[in-house]
């Protein structure tokens, strides 16, 4: 049984995987987005997640922890300067993995696995138009404040009549 078990084995040894994952990693921090294979994209998630929230705050001891995982000065470079910057603000989920099919030589489910605050596509709105107003909303409050003022008028008029 597999209960609480969140580590994909990958079908390989611990030190292949170890190696596996660091060059995954240390290739998405430097490119930020990478085409592979669905598992191991859903591996490369939990990874490199915990990683990029180490980036997040600029220490000697975080620095020296990621690249305990990474073993790549460049890619510790990017992750504490660029990269950052632009998550700084986020509170989790760094990354997306979008599905692409599958391969044509041996049929395996392939994904694209991205830093998410990297997109143009997807990334925040740059200025949104201001919302439409809609008729009847702005209609009823007009009417509501001119049906007001008019009662408002009329009983000031009354009151100066008599």
């Amino acid at each position: 049984m597999r209960h609480g078990v969140k580590l994909n084995k990958l079908s390989r040894t611990a030190s292949h995987r170890k190696a596996l994952m660091s060059n995954l990693a240390c290739e998405l921090i430097s490119h930020k987005r990478i085409t592979t294979t669905i598992a191991k994209a859903k591996a490369l998630r939990v990874y490199v997640e915990p990683l990029l929230t180490r980036g997040k705050s600029d220490t000697t001891h975080n620095r020296r922890i990621v690249f305990s995982y990474l073993q790549d000065k460049e890619a510790i470079t990017e992750l504490f300067g660029t990269i950052s910057e632009k998550i700084a603000n986020r509170p989790g989920g760094y990354t997306r993995i979008i599905k692409l099919g599958k391969r044509h030589g041996d049929n395996a489910e392939v994904a694209l696995i991205e830093l998410v605050d990297f997109n143009e596509i997807y990334g925040a709105p740059t200025e949104k138009a201001a919302a439409k107003k809609t008729r009847r909303a702005g209609g009823a409050k007009k009417k509501a404040d001119a049906a007001g003022a008019e009662k408002a008028a009329d009983a000031t008029e009354e009151k100066s009549a008599e």
